[in-house]
């Protein structure tokens, strides 16, 4: 699974015009899932998304976790992450899981939040999305999971 996490001081998805998430301070994730992932993939990148700190303590430091500061998550499936334009100028998407595993995996990655405090918010799978959002510092990190067969 490949996330591109950022911090926020708050996002909203629509779909058809019509907003159908949105969330203040915390997490939009944007979240794309590869042939190859796992649901050990899912779970752990779960757990690091709630663990992750890159909210900042009193002291200016990025030392708290969205928990710690009382933030929300929202999680939108993006298959475009997995997006190859190494061979001229229209990516491929080879690598991206097929629709059912994509959403399946999502969706255990959802669950796995849920599972530890935190019910996101979420997006449409499949669906044409509108993303707003208004980034906090900028913050933007990506975490990768590739592949692992442990559970």
């Amino acid at each position: 699974m490949r996330l591109v996490i950022q911090r926020v001081r708050q996002a909203s998805v629509a779909v058809d015009g019509k907003r159908i998430s949105a969330i203040g301070q915390g997490l939009l994730v944007l979240a794309g899932v590869s042939h190859s992932d796992t649901l050990f993939d899912a779970r752990h990148l779960a757990g690091k998304t709630a663990r992750l700190r890159i909210f900042q303590d009193d002291e200016g430091k990025m030392n708290r976790s969205v928990e710690d500061v009382g933030g929300e998550i929202l999680a939108v499936s993006q298959f475009t992450l997995y997006g190859d334009s190494t061979k001229g100028n229209r990516p491929s998407y080879i690598d991206a899981a097929r629709p059912e595993q994509g959403e399946a995996l999502f969706n255990e990655y959802v669950r796995a939040l849920e599972a530890l405090g935190f019910p996101p918010r979420t997006g449409q799978f499949g669906a044409d999305m509108q993303v707003e959002l208004l980034n906090d510092g900028p913050v933007t990190l990506i975490l990768e999971s590739t592949g692992r067969l442990t559970n």
